[in-house]
């Protein structure tokens, strides 16, 4: 406990079960349950605890439970203070189609509540029903408290003399003084919180996403007043999106925000889950990144938060973990799920004790059951329409379209949300792979969906590292990966393109680390991948050597400025266009501190400062000019008689490639973008036409002549870009004639508008 009234009120609720009867458990004598309340009968939809007015215009709360196979099932509503105060139990005696439901008179908005579940213990057939365990609603809107894992938490006994752990054996101390308890939350009411909201419904050509943690992010910056920082209200605070919209990104991706639980190898070490993929409250927003409070203000503080960004022109993208939950493997805690059906709501083995483990998380949800798939879809529903988000990214996708073993592109989870009248509209971004055989699913989505091209990630990393065999895979990243999408009506916009991801790597450590430095972890250093694609331009970490640093800024330059002239939807990850470091971590998720944390101080650093003002003038560049966002593949034929074509690609020598310079290995490559007869119509129905543009990537150490194509590509060339230049820009009168050599110094990249 972490205060004094906390322990205090367990002290009370000890002596108030020393006081009731007794029974004797497994030879250990244990105080008798406290007396039960009836309720009304109620509704079983919809699922999870809505306040509403009941008969005869009684205010009261509804709750519904899906409990397939249990034999009973007890609400516990708590009004004492402290984890474990004041706990009342109401038997829930209606069943209608394995859900549990019952209207209780008098329980309003703030409530705390919890469910225990009653059933056999057999765990050979994956029943581990246990009653002395509270269980948090899987549909609760809001969560308050912390999740520990103390043995009285775990369904099965784990703490044995000698450390020895039998999950076989049920463990019959109660767990509500430990766990969190859900909250009932208001839906309603006559202030409309989003009267005045609007959803910015950027199109998929035209966004540019960035990955940020809401802790993280808000945790250091000096212009967010201190008690909101690390919170929802603090992203919604000015200072925070002044910044996002002098970047000009159109969305944000949070890392979730579904209320998550700590692993129990990280509390043991003294550490915590910083990045959240560990769900345990798919409905819930995450209650520590509330500034308001976590007895249902959590909820309105994250439509507020919603609300500011898309004033701002800003969409709010989830980052959503439904493939597996907190709750692990058979040696895991019983938090939820497990306890109200285990059967139901996990794959497990052909040996029903162990479980499914598609995720390398312990567990995976069993999406084919159709109340597990009712949860997963009236949860998206819910962010969307009631919390205002506009999409999801969700992680591990591949586990989520898994029939009965293998991927299918065909399975419920993809059919339900294709014809979803809700979710088929919003953004939907799919990780294209999980841990099992086969899992691997990159371009095999079906339209709607959107995917993280890490072999984008993987191309672009090895050309700037001079590790490419050849440029064909380049050109393919390039221009929008047309090899993976361009098929079933899919657009180059289904590849979010990205160099870096929270998962890795910064990319100011991409260039500055080639092994992985991840030894505050606590796990040997064997944690995080070892295939990094780093370079650390010849020196490990940070060093004062001016030429490495210059090099590395360099380096820099040339990765975000090939993200953001590609095809494709272009992913930052908060505080790369400022040089952010984890010092050489690439597996952060359980550092919640300064590793972890943005450094706005890099802002105002002379030499990290003009990285974010390039960043920015890409971004804007690429707002204003539809051929760096097209909305359909390039086809690389010419569609005018003087033989110009939408695509066309040079060597250094200013030839057009052969299908030798395709499979030699190069170290410059010339991308030529025609802004002439760019397919589809703009909202008038008018032709799109824009400038043509040159890009030049050179990856070689020395020095290069580029020979500029002279017609029918342009009679001129102005310098817009150039990343070998510490000021960023190329001075506005620097034009070059067609057919004319210019030098590219190494490892640089040009940008320049064919006049």
């Amino acid at each position: 406990m972490s205060s004094a009234a906390e322990q205090e009120a367990v002290a009370g609720n000890r002596a108030a079960d020393d006081a009731r009867p007794s029974v004797v458990v497994n030879g250990a004598r244990r105080a008798a349950p406290p007396p039960t309340v009836p309720a009304w009968p109620g509704t079983p939809v919809p699922l999870g605890a809505r306040f509403r007015t009941g008969p005869d215009q009684v205010a009261g709360t509804n709750f519904a439970l899906w409990a397939g196979g249990a034999e009973a099932v007890e609400l516990c509503l708590f009004d004492g203070p402290g984890p474990g105060g004041g706990e009342r139990r109401v038997r829930l005696t209606e069943l209608t189609h394995e859900i549990w439901h019952g209207f209780v008179p008098g329980v309003l908005p703030g409530q705390r509540y919890g469910f225990r579940v009653h059933g056999r213990w057999d765990p050979w057939t994956g029943a581990r029903w246990n009653p002395a365990k509270l269980l948090l609603d899987p549909y609760a809107r809001a969560v308050d408290g912390d999740f520990g894992l103390p043995p009285q938490v775990y369904g099965h006994v784990r703490d044995w003399p000698e450390q020895r752990v039998a999950d076989t054996v049920r463990d019959e101390r109660d767990s509500a003084p430990f766990v969190p308890k859900g909250v009932v939350v208001d839906d309603g009411g006559p202030d409309d919180e989003w009267t005045y909201d609007r959803r910015p419904k950027t199109p998929w050509a035209d966004s540019v996403i960035y990955e940020l943690h809401v802790r993280g992010f808000t945790k250091r910056h000096p212009g967010i007043p201190e008690e909101l920082r690390g919170t929802y209200a603090g992203l919604a605070h000015p200072a925070a999106i002044e910044h996002l919209t002098r970047l000009g990104v159109t969305a944000v991706e949070l890392l979730p925000v579904h209320q998550f639980a700590h692993e129990s190898h990280l509390l043991d070490r003294g550490l915590k889950n910083y990045w959240g993929y560990n769900s345990i409250g798919y409905f819930a927003p995450h209650a520590a990144y509330a500034a308001s409070g976590t007895t249902g203000e959590q909820v309105g503080e994250f439509r507020r938060m919603v609300r500011a960004l898309h004033a701002a022109g800003i969409e709010v993208i989830l980052d959503v973990v439904y493939n597996h939950t907190a709750e692990a493997g058979e040696l895991g805690p019983t938090l939820s799920l497990k306890g109200i059906d285990n059967r139901g709501y996990y794959r497990l083995q052909a040996d029903a004790r162990r479980y499914a483990d598609y995720t390398g998380c312990g567990n995976t949800l069993h999406v084919v059951q159709p109340h597990v798939l009712r949860l997963i879809t009236d949860s998206l529903r819910y962010w969307v329409t009631e919390m205002g988000v506009d999409g999801f990214r969700f992680d591990l996708a591949a586990a989520l379209a898994r029939s009965m073993h293998d991927v299918d592109m065909l399975s419920p989870f993809l059919a339900v949300i294709a014809q979803d009248p809700v979710l088929r509209r919003v953004k939907l971004i799919a990780e294209p792979w999980d841990v099992g055989s086969g899992g691997y699913q990159v371009g095999a989505f079906p339209p709607l969906w959107t995917e993280w091209n890490d072999r984008y990630r993987n191309a672009v990393r090895d050309f700037w590292r001079h590790a490419l065999p050849d440029v064909r895979e380049m050109g393919y990243r390039l221009s929008g990966s047309s090899d993976l999408y361009a098929w079933g009506g899919r657009r180059p916009y289904a590849s979010v393109n990205f160099v870096t991801a929270h998962d890795g790597f910064t990319l100011r450590d991409l260039v500055s680390y080639e092994r992985k430095h991840n030894e505050a972890n606590g796990e040997g250093n064997r944690d995080g991948t070892d295939d990094n694609r780093a370079w650390n331009c010849g020196t490990e970490g940070e060093t004062e050597d001016a030429d490495v640093r210059a090099l590395r800024r360099r380096q820099l330059r040339n990765l975000l400025t090939t993200l953001l002239l590609s095809t494709g939807v272009p992913m930052l990850v908060a505080g790369d266009e400022m040089g952010r470091t984890q010092r050489g971590s690439n597996n952060a998720y359980c550092q919640d501190n300064e590793i972890s944390w943005v450094d706005w101080s890099l802002l105002e650093d002379p030499e990290w400062r003009p990285l974010f003002e390039l960043a920015s003038r890409l971004i804007a560049l690429r707002h204003r000019h539809p051929v760096l966002r097209r909305r359909a593949f390039f086809s690389g034929r010419a569609h005018s008689a003087d033989g110009l074509r939408d695509l066309a690609w040079f060597t250094a020598r200013g030839a057009e490639m052969t299908e030798r310079d395709w499979y030699a290995p190069a170290a410059t490559l010339g991308m030529y973008l025609s802004g002439r007869d760019i397919p589809g119509r703009d909202e008038r129905g008018e032709a799109i036409s824009d400038d043509s543009f040159l890009a030049v990537l050179h990856a070689g150490e020395a020095p290069a002549d580029f020979v500029l194509p002279g017609p029918p590509w342009a009679q001129r060339y102005e310098l817009l870009v150039d990343t070998g230049r510490e000021d960023q820009t190329g001075a506005p009168d620097t034009v070059y004639p067609a057919g004319a050599p210019v030098r590219v110094e190494g490892r640089t990249v040009l940008l320049l508008r064919a006049g």
